[in-house]
C-alpha cells in the first residue's frame, strides 16, 4: 500500500512543501503502520487487516499527507512518484505483488499537475498492468472519468465529516482480497459532468447529500457492488473539480458494465435536480454574532468561519470573524481559535504566563482577505501544541502545532484567543483540553473550522451558525479568482 492523502486549495496562502508534509505525515514500512495502529484512519484500518490477515503480507510504501494548503510543490510530488515506482520495482524483483492498494485524497493539485492522483494511478497501472489495484477516496475528491479504466476496487467516504476513512479503507481491502482469492473481476465507471457544489452545505446527516448518500445505497444491488457519491472540491480549481459518481460492478454479472453505467447516469442526474439546495446564503460575522448572542438558547453557541477553515486550505490567518468579535465587545465568557503565529507564540512565550503582549493578529499572509487587528493582552497558558483526537473523526491521529498560546485580553477580559506557531484545526475535544478550555463553562465559541466541527464538538453546542467571511475557501465561490473551474454549472 502506498497513501497520497492531500486536498489542494489554489486560494490557499499556505505552501505545500516537504516541511508541510513533514509536519504531518511522510513515513514508509512498519513504522508507518506502528504509528497508525488503533487510529480510525486509512492507515489504521491496513494495519489492523495486517493483524488479522497473517496470511497476507503488507508492505507500506510511502505514505503522506498534508494539512490542506496550496498546490504541493513538484520537487515533493516527484519523490513521491519515485519512491513509490522504486519500492514497487523492488518488490516485483522478490517475487512480485498479489494487489496494491492507495490511500488517495482525491482532489490533490501541484504548482504543475492538475489531477496528480490520476498521474500517481496511472504510473502504478503502467508498472503493474495485471495486479488487483484498489483506491480508496474522499467524498471530496475531483474524479476524472479516466480513473475507472485504471482501478479494480475503488470506494468513497460515505460520511461528513468523514468519520469512515478506516471502513472505507477496509472496504477496498477487501474487495483486492475478493479479487486475488476469488478471482472476481470488476467494471469501473466514473461519471463526472461538471456539476460545481459549494462544500459548505455537504453533510450527510441532511440536506441534499444525504439523499444522494441514501440513494447510493439504494442501488448497490445486484451486480452493482460499489457505489460512491463525490461532492467535489471546488477550490482546487481544477477543469474536473466538481461533484462525480463512482460505481463498481462485478463483471461476471455486468460484462458490458451496462448496470455500472445506468447507475452512474441516474445519480449524475439526482445531483444536477439536487444542485441549488447544496447553495445557501451564509450571515456575514456581524450578523452571526449578533444571533449567537441574542438567541435564548442555553450552553455553547458556535460561530464557525468556514473560509479559513484549515481543513479547507484556510491558514487561521483571515481577521473577519476576529475583528467583528472584538467590535461586539462581547461581556460573556467568549473564545476565538485560533489564529496561527508563530511570532505571537514566541512573544508570549517570552513573558511568559502572567505576561503582557501586544501583537497584530491576521493578514500575515498578506491583506487580501482583510488588515490585522491590534490586540494587548495578558498570557493565560503557554502549551507544547501536542493532541491527540479524542472525539469520532481521525480518532487518536496526532497533531503538533509547535506550541501555542491562550491570550486574554486586557479590555475585554471574557475574551480569550488562542494563538498557534501552526496551524491545525480546532474541532476536537482534545484541543481544548489542551487549551486547559471547556465548553461547559463557555458561552460563545468563535472557531475557523466547517463541516468537520460538528463531528467533535456538535455534541458540547446548543447552536451551531456559520457565517461566510472573506477566504481562501469561502461559501460565496463568486469571490474567488477561478481560472480553470469551469462555473456554468455551479450553484
Amino acid at each position: 500500500m502506498a497513501r497520497l492523502w492531500y486536498e489542494g486549495n489554489a486560494f490557499s496562502p499556505l505552501p505545500a512543501d516537504m516541511a508541510a508534509f513533514e509536519r504531518c505525515e511522510w513515513t514508509s514500512g512498519d513504522a508507518a503502520l506502528a504509528t497508525a495502529r488503533g487510529t480510525a484512519t486509512e492507515l489504521g484500518a491496513v494495519a489492523a487487516f495486517a493483524d488479522t490477515h497473517r496470511e497476507w503480507q503488507v508492505v507500506a510504501l510511502p505514505c503522506a499527507s498534508a494539512l490542506p494548503a496550496g498546490p504541493i510543490d513538484d520537487s515533493v510530488f516527484d519523490r513521491i512518484t519515485h519512491e513509490l515506482a522504486d519500492g514497487l520495482a523492488a518488490g516485483c524483483a522478490s517475487g512480485g505483488w498479489d494487489a496494491v492498494y492507495l490511500s488517495l485524497h482525491g482532489a490533490a493539485i501541484t504548482r504543475t499537475r492538475q489531477a496528480p492522483d490520476l498521474d500517481l494511478v496511472r504510473m502504478v497501472r503502467e508498472l503493474l498492468p495485471d495486479v488487483p489495484l484498489g483506491a480508496s477516496f474522499d467524498l471530496h475528491a475531483n474524479m476524472p472519468p479516466e480513473m475507472a479504466s485504471l482501478l479494480d476496487v475503488a470506494s468513497v467516504y460515505r460520511t461528513h465529516p468523514h468519520v469512515d476513512m478506516d471502513s472505507t479503507a477496509a472496504r477496498v481491502l477487501a474487495g483486492l482480497v475478493r479479487c486475488v482469492e476469488g478471482g472476481v473481476a470488476t467494471r469501473c465507471v466514473v461519471r463526472n459532468e461538471g456539476v460545481v457544489l459549494p462544500s459548505f452545505n455537504m453533510r450527510t446527516a441532511d440536506g441534499p447529500m444525504c439523499e444522494l448518500e441514501q440513494m447510493a445505497r439504494l442501488l448497490t444491488r445486484g451486480p452493482v457492488v460499489e457505489v460512491g457519491v463525490c461532492g467535489g472540491f471546488p477550490y482546487a480549481d481544477t477543469p474536473n473539480a466538481g461533484a462525480s459518481v463512482l460505481v463498481v460492478s462485478d463483471a461476471r454479472r455486468d460484462p458490458g458494465g451496462n448496470d455500472a453505467s445506468r447507475v452512474a447516469k441516474t445519480l449524475c442526474a439526482k445531483i444536477e435536480e439536487l444542485a441549488p439546495a447544496f447553495s445557501v446564503r451564509l450571515p456575514t460575522p456581524e450578523e452571526a454574532i449578533a444571533t449567537a448572542l441574542s438567541t435564548p438558547v442555553s450552553g455553547l453557541v458556535a460561530v464557525t468561519d468556514p473560509a479559513d477553515n484549515p481543513l479547507s486550505g484556510g491558514a487561521c490567518d483571515t481577521p473577519g470573524l476576529l475583528r467583528a468579535l472584538l467590535a461586539a465587545r462581547v461581556g460573556v465568557p467568549c473564545v476565538f481559535a485560533s489564529i496561527a503565529d508563530p511570532s505571537v507564540v514566541a512573544a508570549a512565550r517570552r513573558v511568559g504566563v502572567g505576561g503582557a503582549v501586544e501583537a497584530k493578529l491576521g493578514g500575515r499572509h498578506g491583506t487580501h482577505f482583510g488588515e490585522a487587528v491590534n490586540v494587548a493582552a495578558t498570557v493565560e497558558l503557554l502549551t507544547d501544541g501536542v493532541f491527540r483526537n479524542t472525539g469520532p473523526m481521525a480518532t487518536g491521529l496526532e497533531w503538533r502545532c509547535e506550541g501555542s498560546a491562550v491570550l486574554r485580553l486586557s479590555d475585554q477580559p471574557a475574551l480569550r484567543i488562542i494563538v498557534t506557531a501552526e496551524v491545525v484545526p480546532a474541532d476536537d475535544p482534545a484541543f481544548y483540553a489542551l487549551h486547559r478550555i471547556d465548553p461547559a463553562g463557555v458561552r460563545l465559541l468563535c472557531v475557523k473550522a466547517k463541516n468537520h466541527f460538528h463531528a467533535g464538538m456538535g455534541r458540547d453546542c446548543s447552536m451551531v451558525i456559520a457565517c461566510d467571511a472573506p477566504g481562501p475557501a469561502c461559501a460565496d465561490l463568486s469571490r474567488l479568482p477561478f481560472r480553470r473551474l469551469r462555473l456554468g454549472k455551479a450553484q
